[in-house]
């Protein structure tokens, strides 16, 4: 039993040489965790890209003076560094997922930030008016 304790802990400690056999099936051990390990096993990135769906981007209110209010999801944009990125970003976003902006041109007057309890961006309310 002693022999068993000695063996995991120069395997854990890594204290083989290298070319050892030991070594050896430790490195295969790794490298097998490596690539076979899911991918959904570690959700620690955002999931980030266009939108796939309309459920994105609602509305939230219409016309008001010709302008429009949506709210967009965070999730589907990346992480902007500048406000003008930002707001290419959320163009592209409206403009890619709602059939009534596809043609049309519009701008966007006015971009505030929805957080959730812990101060995170979760979502954009973005106001636009057509032009």
């Amino acid at each position: 039993m002693a022999e068993i304790g000695r063996m995991l802990s120069r395997i854990f400690l890594w204290t083989h040489e290298r070319g050892s056999w030991q070594y050896d099936v430790a490195v295969v051990v790794i490298v097998a965790f490596v690539l076979l390990t899911p991918s959904e096993w570690f959700r620690d990135q955002p999931s980030v890209g266009d939108p796939a769906a309309a459920s994105h981007i609602r509305l939230v209110s219409g016309d008001r003076g010709g302008e429009q209010v949506y709210q967009v999801d965070a999730r589907v944009l990346a992480p902007p560094e500048r406000t003008p990125q930002l707001q290419n970003q959320l163009h592209g976003a409206l403009q890619k997922t709602l059939p009534d902006l596809r043609g049309g041109r519009f701008e966007i007057s006015k971009i505030e930030a929805v957080r959730d309890e812990l101060g995170t961006v979760i979502a954009y309310q973005v106001t636009i008016r057509r032009k």
